[in-house]
């Protein structure tokens, strides 16, 4: 089975800057593209970015892109997703997730695996 463990969530301000990681247990790590995702409340969970299996691609939405980076470290089993120049609509709660398929894929539907959730909340 596998587990997701996002941290780093929290709250800043506007034009901050926060990092998110994601932790994955089992062996096969490498095997799985990884994706973050967002929700904010009364909204549909929205996708944010996601990086391939071996993190040569990436793929954002227009909505940070320029402003976030989705990397991964295959050694340490960890996604990360680091956040600059933030804005109140940016407030959701975040999700990493992860998918048994080598591309990177901003739908949602393609991922077999979700973590909790952490919160982030940007004031202005």
């Amino acid at each position: 089975q596998v587990q997701l463990v996002e941290s780093g969530g929290g709250l800043v301000q506007f034009g901050g800057s926060l990092r998110l990681s994601c932790g994955v247990s089992g062996r096969t790590f490498s095997s799985y593209a990884m994706g973050w995702f967002r929700q904010a409340p009364g909204k549909e969970r929205e996708f944010v970015a996601a990086i391939s299996w071996s993190g040569e691609n990436t793929y954002y939405a227009d909505s940070v892109n320029g402003r976030f980076t989705i990397s991964r470290d295959n050694a340490k089993n960890t996604v990360y997703l680091q956040m600059n120049t933030l804005k109140p609509e940016d407030t959701a709660v975040y999700y990493c997730a992860a998918a048994q398929r080598r591309g990177a894929t901003h739908d949602l539907d393609e991922y077999d695996y979700w973590g909790q959730g952490t919160q982030v909340t940007v004031s202005s």
